[in-house]
């Protein structure tokens, strides 16, 4: 019974990560799998989470369906679909702690840039060179172990767009990218009636998340959110890092 209760409740608790992130607190989601790899293999929380991150994506391309920042969606999206495929295409070679490394790598290298640039230094325009690579790169880590979230923001953070704006381009983004996914992880025989019936079951958690998300992200002074990202970005990157180091 115990373990019963300890195992809904690590998975609930993933679900309502997932379902925040969606509503636009971004950095959160990507505690998702680490969270349910405390009660399965990560590979199986990671194709499980798919289905409840399309979900709670519904909700938050709702509410984010007039804040966006149409430049970034344009320049980003082919770069994201082309880095999933990187992805698929290399599944059976990539080395998932080398990627969690590099992934840690890239979210502390712009924890440094940020803590050293000048704090009144002119926000970066999105240009399409460094969208390009930087969305190869969050398209193939998010297929890899959907820790897209590191690139993405060394790419759009220094934009300084506004909270909103940043939130609603971020989630829509990645619920697009979260579509793309389904067909490789079908592919690759990552999904199975267990784990899909698991998905259905965390739905409403997720979908609650993401009302929850979105509502604190309107409410969050805009300074008080980016310095919430950052630091989430921060310790973040380190658990990486560690993970990647211990495997």
């Amino acid at each position: 019974m115990q373990d019963a209760v300890w195992f809904y409740g690590v998975i609930s608790l993933a679900a309502l990560l997932v379902g925040a992130s969606k509503g636009g607190l971004p950095i959160v989601g990507v505690l998702s799998v680490p969270v349910m790899a405390q009660v399965m293999p990560p590979v199986a929380a990671a194709a499980m989470l798919l289905p409840v991150y399309i979900v709670s994506d519904v909700v938050g391309l709702w509410a984010y369906r007039k804040q966006y920042d149409r430049r970034n969606l344009i320049i980003l999206l082919p770069a994201m679909v082309f880095g999933v495929g990187v992805g698929w295409a290399t599944a059976h070679v990539t080395q998932e702690w080398m990627v969690t490394l590099l992934i840690g790598v890239i979210g502390l290298f712009y924890c440094a840039t940020a803590v050293m640039k000048r704090k009144d230094a002119a926000p970066k325009p999105a240009d399409v060179p460094r969208g390009l690579f930087w969305g190869t790169v969050t398209g193939f880590t998010s297929f890899v172990s959907h820790t897209g979230g590191p690139p993405y923001q060394m790419y759009v953070l220094p934009q300084k767009l506004e909270k909103m704006v940043f939130a609603g381009t971020s989630t829509i983004a990645f619920a697009i990218i979260n579509m793309v996914k389904v067909v490789p992880y079908w592919a690759l025989g990552q999904f199975n009636p267990g784990n899909l019936k698991l998905a259905a079951l965390l739905s409403p958690v997720a979908i609650a998340g993401a009302l929850l998300g979105y509502r604190l992200t309107a409410i969050i002074p805009e300074k008080l959110f980016f310095r919430f990202v950052e630091v989430a970005l921060f310790l973040l990157s380190l658990k990486l890092i560690y993970g990647a180091l211990l495997q």
